[in-house]
């Protein structure tokens, strides 16, 4: 382990604290969860109880070329976040503002073959099913109204 410490730590275009420990640190990468940390530390052959301020440059390298080509390294495909991409038809993992971009490429994509989640989105309103009655409300809420509000509208 190398004896600087640093207090943050920059690994695939996010700034890492350096007081946490690597997986948890790693977790705060758009796009990478605690088990996809834990995989890619393993990998990277480092311990996952290190803090994340005593990573080398080295090292700090080695992890984000890993994070990078995850889909590459042999993780399972169950692991990655992007399975059968509509664009490759490949398995990837994508991170950051690769994620974010894909993300908002599949809501286009939907709004514009007018499928019932795109119609959905473009409306603004829910598109995963949840009930509407109550909840996911905007504007003026329908309702019960005050005898005083019912009064000064006439």
């Amino acid at each position: 382990m190398s004896e600087a410490f640093r207090h943050i730590i920059r690994i695939a275009g996010t700034d890492l604290k350096g007081s946490e420990k690597l997986p948890f640190a790693l977790d705060s990468i758009e796009g990478m969860s605690a088990r996809t940390a834990y995989a890619a530390i393993r990998i990277a052959g480092l311990d996952p109880e290190m803090r994340t301020g005593y990573l080398s440059d080295a090292q700090a390298k080695e992890l984000e070329k890993i994070i990078q080509d995850l889909s590459k390294i042999g993780i399972p495909s169950w692991l990655l976040n992007r399975r059968k991409d509509i664009a490759t038809g490949k398995d990837i993992h994508l991170i950051g503002s690769d994620l974010r971009l894909a993300n908002r490429m599949d809501v286009e994509r939907m709004k514009a073959t007018k499928s019932w989640k795109g119609i959905r989105h473009a409306l603004g309103l829910k598109a995963r099913g949840q009930h509407t009655r109550t909840t996911g409300r905007t504007g003026q809420t329908v309702g019960v109204s005050k005898k005083k509000a019912r009064a000064m509208k006439q």
